[in-house]
């Protein structure tokens, strides 16, 4: 069964003490693949230098919300070199979130709307973040997909909503926008069910599945760090939910994942710099 985790943040500190040991379970579990993503300039090097280490590792640059106060010309100019950067398949973890206002709202805003700008740029998909902001994100993702036609310029989908956490038809309407939705780990959890609706009922088409590692495990793993290896939890809970099985669903969001990401082309560019080494 082929397993891509969509989303993890493996270069978080929390895997220093395991995380060769932690990626080779990954890849016992199944994992083709997963993205790292950044959250400001130096874990998106980071996420660059494991995907160059890594076989099935992607990497993502980009400034999270919550480090949207930290970003001065220097680190601009820093992330957009990053963006170009051929092993970097995704502009991520860019968003918006309400909750915690760890850098003021129109900070976030402003660093936002610059980071899809320079998605667009350089024609590479987003992963976004939302939390408690859906009423002011929504319009400017809207915006940003009418702009592009709703598609890549390569005819890829835009991006996928991570961690999603809203409800059918505002997954629906984030679909015709042109996103994937991503089913995070947490559906197991027993009071999940707006997210479980929303994994039963979408098209398969459009999900894909995270871990968003080493946040948020699923419901067998609870209170402890959560891993890529994980994300089969989430796969087997979307197949007992559609009725499905699970080696369908697996494969299904693995080839949306690599869809997404172009996983050929980044591949082969990445290969193309320097052969993989150990970290």
């Amino acid at each position: 069964m082929r397993l891509f985790d969509t989303h993890t943040h493996i270069q978080s500190s929390k895997f220093d003490g395991d995380r060769d040991a932690m990626l080779a379970r990954a890849r016992e579990a199944g994992l083709a693949g997963q993205l790292v993503l950044g959250w400001d300039v130096a874990s998106s090097e980071q996420a660059i230098a494991l995907a160059e280490a890594q076989t099935g590792v992607l990497a993502a640059s980009g400034c999270h919300p919550h480090d949207a106060r930290d970003m001065d010309e220097p680190s601009w100019e820093r992330l957009t070199e990053l963006a170009r950067d051929p092993r970097v398949a995704v502009i991520g973890e860019i968003g918006l979130d309400f909750y915690r206002n760890l850098s003021p709202k129109e900070t976030q805003l402003q660093v936002f709307s610059r980071q899809l700008d320079l998605a667009a740029e350089v024609a590479k998909p987003v992963a976004i973040h939302c939390r408690e902001a859906e009423e002011t994100l929504f319009p400017l993702v809207e915006a940003w997909s009418r702009r592009l036609d709703g598609r890549l310029a390569d005819g890829r989908p835009l991006g996928v909503m991570h961690y999603f956490s809203g409800d059918i038809d505002l997954a629906e309407r984030y679909v015709e926008l042109g996103f994937a939705i991503s089913i995070h780990t947490s559906v197991t959890y027993p009071n999940a069910q707006r997210l479980q609706e929303v994994a039963r009922r979408l098209d398969l088409s459009t999900l894909v599945v995270e871990t968003d590692s080493p946040y948020g495990p699923p419901q067998s793993h609870r209170g402890k760090r959560n891993e890529p290896a994980y994300v089969a939890e989430a796969v087997a809970k979307i197949a007992e939910l559609r009725g499905e099985p699970a080696h369908q669903v697996a494969e299904a969001t693995t080839e949306n994942a690599e869809r997404l990401f172009a996983i050929g082309a980044a591949t082969s560019a990445a290969a193309s710099m320097q052969a993989p080494r150990s970290v």
